[in-house]
């Protein structure tokens, strides 16, 4: 494959990948819910949110530390960094990323669908129970767990992006002319 296309490919990956993560991490922090009695729940108040909010910072910052990488070869075909190692570590440290990523969208998922299928079971059973009305409690309680699915699907796409790029990098190792995988 074409150095020049890899490079222009890897680089416009990067750069999807990075704004997504960027987006999930801002779309996550400001998801938040207040109730009229004054009752408030944000990403704060759940460990899989916090692991979310985690994996797409570390993502996003190893993505801005290898997009200047990336721009110099795009822009000059050769390494900023001349070493015969540097392709395998892109290639493991995209590989690493990825798995990251992957496990954060992994809990991401699993907490928002799991809990908007347990609140709507709590409340379909106390609204059996009585003549209370929580249908604020319950449409709030859904907006938020669909918000927590978008983000997720958010850093869903940074995987995917995350994926291909090690793909590339790959591509790039393997036409490396030195190192350890000759």
């Amino acid at each position: 494959m074409d150095t020049k296309v890899v490079a222009y490919t890897t680089l416009v990956l990067r750069i999807i990948d990075i704004l997504s993560l960027i987006a999930s991490v801002v779309l996550l922090v400001l998801n938040n819910s207040t109730l009229s009695d004054g009752t408030k729940t944000s990403f704060k108040d759940f460990h899989a949110y916090w692991f979310v909010l985690a994996t797409a910072v570390l993502g996003a910052a190893y993505s801005i530390v290898q997009l200047t990488f990336d721009i110099y070869y795009a822009c000059t075909e050769k390494r900023l960094i001349r070493h015969e190692r540097l392709p395998q570590f892109d290639f493991y440290a995209d590989e690493i990323m990825s798995l990251i990523l992957a496990s954060g969208v992994g809990a991401g998922y699993g907490m928002s669908l799991e809990f908007k299928r347990f609140i709507n079971q709590v409340f379909d059973a106390l609204e059996a129970l009585g003549d209370c009305d929580l249908s604020e409690a319950r449409s709030k309680g859904q907006d938020f767990f669909n918000k927590g699915i978008f983000v997720t699907s958010l850093l869903l796409l940074g995987c995917l992006c995350m994926t291909m790029v090690s793909v590339f990098s790959s591509i790039n190792k393997r036409e490396a002319t030195r190192g350890f995988f000759k």
